[in-house]
């Protein structure tokens, strides 16, 4: 039994390899799985097809293959999933996708992914390379606009 090479720790059969096949994945997770496996077995169909409509033409089949011939695919790594689950009809993942390149250089492709479900199933929308990690509390320093709305510097007012 050959291991999935999304690295799920399930056999290919039991993974990726129906939802390929079928071209319809459960979850938007499902779907960002089975695109890395499809990079490693090199199917640039599957890639095109389950690219949004919205955004299709940005990519072609013969460069998705050629990047996925090109390269060893080593890892897959989940970051993060935000929605995207069997009831949602969008979904976020970050990942990253650890590969060497044709002169044995490593590299790291980290990316936060869009994914929509329309008609039942789950598409490709965009990504973001490299997504940067978002502060969730700003700083306000002692010269900035009060946060309170007063519209006096913070160090005059609540600060």
């Amino acid at each position: 039994m050959q291991k999935c090479p999304c690295c799920s720790g399930k056999s290919y059969e039991e993974c990726c390899e129906s939802v390929i096949a079928e071209q319809s994945a459960p979850t938007a997770l499902a779907l960002m799985r089975s695109r890395y496996s499809a990079y490693t077995c090199v199917d640039g169909e599957y890639l095109m097809a389950t690219t949004h409509s919205r955004t299709r033409s940005k990519y072609n089949k013969e460069d998705l293959e050629n990047w996925g011939r090109e390269n060893q695919w080593t890892q897959l790594e989940i970051v993060s999933v935000e929605h995207g689950r069997i009831n949602d009809d969008r979904g976020i993942v970050e990942f990253k996708a650890y590969f060497e390149d044709v002169k044995g250089q490593k590299h790291i492709h980290h990316e936060r992914s869009n994914f929509i479900k329309e008609n039942g199933k789950w598409y490709y929308v965009d990504g973001q390379i490299n997504p940067q990690e978002v502060p969730l509390v700003k700083k306000v320093s002692r010269n900035d606009p009060c946060p309170c709305g007063s519209g006096k510097k913070y160090k005059k007012c609540c600060g």
